[in-house]
């Protein structure tokens, strides 16, 4: 004879669709089925938040499958039938209120199914071998049903909390490299000399840093943190760029001013402390004629500083000879933002002593001109050229300074 199993609870407790609908989920599964019990309740604990299930119903539900004597759920129904005085001490003396209330929770989420006899106890009739024929208490089957689903949510759950995990991380990792590196290059601003201009960029770099960062919440979701995450990762990516190329611009320059010196002390007619010439424009090597752009300076370093006397703003303690000038150069062409490129082709086209002495002669005229870089290479084709002299350049500064210096010693005296 088939048994009808109770799909209705006890007394004034009501009947839900939902409660029909986990009894339909267990009616749907296979028979031969079966589960640990303990790897769904693990599973269950994982994806707990996303099931809305409170941790204390979970204790409850630990607690009743302690009451099942084997491991493996399988079978047509798995009902365990403890009395509310076992089923308290056994969830860590919950008291009886809060027990029915969580059992409830559990009820209604599908987890389990109340088998109420017609009094409302839980109890099991056993046949004449002993073996229980119907029981009354709370049915375990849908955790059969529903494994799947719940192994599922608990791998979505893991995976999720690993991305949130990643982009925290991210952010982390990012934020301390930024503050690390724009700490160090404002140090180094504060240390060597530079110019408002590149004390502004840290300072725009900075200010964009603060503005991520002050977005960053501890509810924010993985796609915020996604989202931060990536724009954290592209202005780190910029700032690493900046100090790399301003490595590479330091080295050049160092090479740049040992091969100088070299030339210098190898060249007997390169230009010299105590070379003192009347005029640029008759101390040309008349063999050089044909080939301007690649004529020998030899215009005296008192000449230059005379018609270039801020280049000495670029040196720590001043300029003696041309070794301080071609480095003070190298410093000015770094502030000024002149790319080795440029660099290149003005010392192919005019030779090495002539383009530091056309970067002094732009350092002089730093104020007025909106790109040195750019200015450099407008020289450099005039002397690819044979277009492009610095004597008249010099004279043409020197004639500056001169009455710059008369307009100031009237301004005194008046």
């Amino acid at each position: 004879m088939q048994i009808h199993q109770a799909t209705t609870p006890f007394g004034r407790r009501t009947l839900t669709l939902a409660q029909i609908a986990s009894q339909a989920i267990v009616k749907a599964r296979a028979p031969a089925q079966s589960i640990n019990k303990w790897e769904v309740y693990q599973a269950l604990c994982t994806a707990r938040a996303r099931l809305g299930i409170p941790e204390r119903a979970l204790a409850v539900l630990n607690a009743l499958l302690t009451f099942h004597p084997e491991t493996t759920l399988s079978g047509e129904a798995v009902i365990v039938f403890p009395s509310n005085e076992q089923l308290s001490r056994r969830a860590h003396g919950m008291p009886a209120s809060t027990l029915r209330r969580h059992l409830a929770v559990l009820v209604e989420a599908g987890l389990i199914i109340r088998r109420d006899s017609p009094n409302g106890k839980r109890y099991a009739r056993r046949g004449r071998g002993g073996g229980i024929e119907f029981a009354y208490g709370f049915d375990l089957t849908p955790l059969i049903a529903r494994a799947d689903e719940f192994s599922r949510l608990a791998r979505e759950t893991e995976e999720a909390a690993r991305a949130l995990k990643l982009a925290r991380e991210r952010i982390t990792i990012c934020r301390r490299d930024i503050s690390k590196m724009i700490a160090m290059a404002q140090q180094e601003l504060a240390s060597e000399p530079a110019t408002e201009q590149d004390g502004q960029i840290w300072l725009d770099l900075h200010t964009r840093y603060c503005d991520i960062a002050d977005t960053i919440s501890r509810t924010a979701t993985l796609d915020q943190l996604e989202l931060i995450a990536g724009q954290l990762s592209v202005l780190a990516d910029e700032i690493l760029s900046r100090l790399e190329l301003q490595i590479k611009i330091e080295k050049v320059s160092a090479i740049e001013s040992s091969n100088e010196r070299h030339i210098q002390n190898s060249d007997p007619e390169s230009l010299s402390d105590s070379e003192r010439a009347p005029a640029p424009s008759t101390t040309v090597d008349p063999a050089a004629t044909h080939h301007p752009s690649k004529q020998k300076a030899t215009y005296p370093l008192d000449l230059v500083l005379q018609a270039c006397p801020d280049i000495v703003d670029y040196t720590r303690g001043g300029i003696g000879n041309w070794r301080d000038f071609l480095a003070a150069t190298s410093m000015a062409r770094s502030i000024l933002r002149i790319s080795p490129s440029a660099w290149d082709e003005a010392q192919t086209a005019m030779g090495e002593a002539q383009a530091a002495i056309a970067v002094a002669c732009i350092a002089q005229r730093a104020a007025t001109i909106r790109s040195a870089g750019g200015y450099l290479r407008g020289l450099t084709r005039k002397a690819e050229g044979g277009h492009f002299s610095l004597g008249p350049v010099l004279m043409a500064q020197i004639k500056a300074q001169s009455q710059k210096k008369a307009e100031t010693d009237r301004s005194t005296r008046s």
